[in-house]
């Protein structure tokens, strides 16, 4: 049987250190970002010992933890989980808007790969956090990966 070609990120990676943190609110939904995350980062080569994996209450702390992480002990890459699911009143929209607005400033000093999914209903989230390609963990890893890479290429003297 023919070996699989290695990912062009798996170079990159090799000594990159990444860390995921997913909500534990709408569990169902986010332990199935968290798998494909998890899914993407082994296949593209990274070792147990190089990933972290936090739980926070849900989506308004990922920032909370974020910023701590970047500011004490600064990964490579974070990469953060999570689902919002409409519902009756605005809730939703504060939430999600002030957690994207959260992550957005710490991706400003370390790279932040956005997993937070924003959505009308379950049926959707369970889509897009079904195992697959369209499993949007997978998608926030391997663009956590890519940004890590290029702020190393960046960074580099």
């Amino acid at each position: 049987m023919e070996k699989a070609a290695p990912s062009p990120l798996q170079h990159a990676v090799a000594k990159l250190r990444v860390s995921v943190i997913a909500a534990r609110f709408n569990a169902a939904i986010v332990d199935g970002l968290l798998q494909g995350c998890l899914q993407c980062l082994w296949a593209e080569g990274l070792q147990q010992q190089q990933v972290q994996v936090l739980r926070v209450p849900g989506v308004f702390e990922l920032p909370q933890a974020a910023h701590r992480l970047a500011r004490t002990a600064p990964p490579d890459a974070i990469i953060a989980l999570g689902a919002v699911i409409r519902g009756e009143t605005l809730h939703h929209e504060l939430i999600s808007t002030e957690c994207i607005r959260g992550l957005a400033t710490v991706g400003l000093e370390v790279p932040v790969a956005l997993g937070v999914l924003t959505v009308e209903n379950i049926r959707q989230a369970e889509a897009r956090a079904a195992i697959g390609p369209g499993n949007r963990g997978h998608q926030a890893a391997l663009a956590a990966l890519e940004m890590a890479a290029l702020c190393r290429q960046i960074d580099a003297p």
